[in-house]
């Protein structure tokens, strides 16, 4: 239908996002999918249970504003089990519909036109888009293969007064890696002294490999004070569809943030949260979690050791990298298409994730599917 509306787009930059091309891309192939990081496997029975339990027991209106009492109370005793730092149930921990709306709401309420925003990529394609809406400036700093390390006196350099926010992922989509003791170091010192909010995404908190720790900014006092911390439901226990998350914040910022989710989303699934709340009582389900992600991170490993991709070793999250530097000089985005139409296997192009499509001629795999689907899209991909 034509509209005589004449537009002025806020993100005139931002087009169909690359999970949704190559999505239809192989579905038109019938493409095993290795692109989507959304697991192919149920989540538990019990889980699904108790929502149906609590639907019919009649929990289908409004939950609180922030967050079923109870859900609050079981994340709450689980971040001081893991991580040592006790969040005040009331004013400090908010349920939200998904940790994209966290996300949205955190830099919505905390970050004001003309700030900084420190953002590292390879990043998610949220992260920028939800910067500029708000008026403020994205500063990118990009992270090279195949170590991807945060160059710390990069980010020491192009701090200034206007910096308002560092962003940041751990364990990190799509690269794989992980915050260490010395990157944590790194960034106290950096903001000791300075009013920078530190927005943490750490959605796959238990998604953590070989015996690492989990640096999530809850763990150490001097950040937790000066941070905010989003996780998801949806990835701990294989519900993404539920779009349930949450964060965690030092009160005087969290009465910021619960001013924008009130009017954003108010409140998430009701009875999500009663399923969520009851499942979080069995801690086994989150903390098996690393061991039963890098049984299939290795089981895609081993099943690709004879394809001529190099892999780029994985040490959390759901993503393994793989290089194709040496095998071709076509882009990421030609290499990955070719993938789709000749091989039948879909993949994500990390040059996606840079917002000038820097290409390091490196693709994303998901390893969270099941076994089968996992030794069928490694044998295509070792046919090369």
């Amino acid at each position: 239908m034509h509209t005589p509306i004449a537009q002025r787009s806020k993100l005139p930059h931002v087009g169909t996002t690359i999970f949704t091309v190559i999505g239809q891309l192989a579905a038109k192939h019938q493409a095993i999918n290795l692109s989507q990081g959304a697991p192919n496997f149920p989540c538990s029975a019990d889980l699904i249970r108790y929502a149906h339990e609590a639907m019919q027991a009649g929990h289908n209106q409004y939950a609180p504003m922030s967050g079923l009492p109870a859900l609050r109370q079981a994340i709450v005793d689980k971040v001081e089990t893991l991580y040592g730092q006790r969040y005040d149930v009331d004013s400090e921990v908010t349920v939200m519909a998904s940790a994209s709306e966290a996300l949205f709401s955190a830099v919505t309420a905390l970050v004001h036109e003309g700030d900084e925003v420190i953002v590292f990529e390879p990043a998610f394609d949220s992260y920028i888009p939800m910067i500029e809406l708000q008026g403020a400036t994205p500063v990118v700093i990009k992270l090279s293969a195949p170590e991807f390390a945060i160059p710390w006196d990069e980010v020491a350099a192009r701090i200034s007064p206007r910096t308002r926010m560092i962003l940041l992922n751990t364990p990190h989509n799509p690269t794989g890696n992980v915050l260490t003791a010395a990157d944590v170091a790194r960034l106290e010192a950096i903001t000791d002294g300075t009013d920078i909010v530190v927005l943490s995404d750490e959605v796959y908190e238990h998604v953590v490999f070989d015996g690492e720790l989990h640096h999530s900014m809850s763990r150490h006092p001097k950040l937790a004070a000066r941070s905010v911390v989003v996780t998801s439901f949806g990835k701990t226990f294989h519900v993404t569809g539920w779009r349930v998350g949450y964060c965690l914040a030092p009160q005087a910022l969290m009465d910021e943030i619960r001013k924008v989710h009130q009017f954003a989303m108010f409140a998430a699934d009701t009875p999500m949260q009663y399923a969520l709340a009851r499942l979080m009582a069995e801690p086994e389900h989150y903390l098996g979690l690393s061991a039963f992600y890098q049984h299939k991170r290795d089981v895609l490993s081993q099943a690709l050791a004879e394809s001529p991709l190099q892999l780029i070793p994985s040490r959390g999250s759901f993503f393994l990298l793989a290089s194709f530097a040496h095998l071709s000089d076509e882009s990421d985005s030609d290499f990955v298409q070719r993938l789709i139409t000749q091989h039948g296997v879909a993949t994500i192009p990390v040059s996606a994730f840079y917002r000038d499509g820097t290409d390091q001629r490196v693709i994303r795999l998901s390893f969270a599917k099941d076994e089968a689907t996992l030794r069928a899209g490694a044998e295509r991909l070792c046919r090369i």
